[in-house]
């Protein structure tokens, strides 16, 4: 099951799209080192497919059906050396929710702005199991977009150096508060 995205509308789509075009005009656009030649080839397309009309979900599908993920990576060892590791086996699952809700983030950030919203909410967009503290207690805290849109541009395929969202699994993201 995806993420609940509460602001995901036209008017965000569009921020997303922009966000996506900006990072692949400047070379920007976090690549997985899961994903295959293919995938890596398609990336940006399968992406855009998914801010426009999808879903973290269908982000998800379209790797998985469309075969982009490597079987292997190559990982470092602790003391020195390489080894082959196992893609795990929700890969396209955790990159799918990451990277589209990444998107939906900035692009929720870019709105916010053009539209003279001052703070954003952070939310539980997906039940988790079991929450990590630091998750719960992020919950209904509010940010600014601005800082939230500099942070995630800035730092792609980690974690964001502001925490928000705070990475794949967390099952937080943002809205515009009520």
């Amino acid at each position: 099951m995806g993420l609940r995205f509460e602001n995901l509308d036209e008017a965000t789509r569009e921020a997303m799209l922009q966000e996506i075009d900006r990072d692949a005009e400047s070379g920007n656009v976090y690549v997985s080192n899961y994903l295959n030649h293919a995938g890596e080839r398609d990336w940006v397309t399968i992406l855009r497919q998914a801010a426009h009309s999808g879903s973290d979900e269908t982000l998800a599908a379209a790797i998985r059906e469309n075969g982009y993920l490597k079987d292997e990576v190559q990982r470092r060892k602790p003391k020195g050396g390489f080894t082959m590791a196992k893609v795990p086996y929700n890969a396209h699952e955790t990159l799918g929710e990451g990277e589209f809700g990444r998107y939906y983030a900035r692009g929720l950030c870019v709105r916010a702005i053009s539209e003279g919203i001052a703070e954003l909410e952070v939310y539980r967009a997906k039940d988790v199991r079991e929450p990590r503290q630091a998750s719960e207690e992020k919950i209904g805290s509010r940010i600014d977009p601005e800082a939230i849109l500099d942070d995630l541009r800035q730092t792609q395929g980690v974690e964001p150096a502001l925490g928000v969202p705070p990475g794949p699994n967390s099952g937080l993201t943002l809205r515009i508060p009520n």
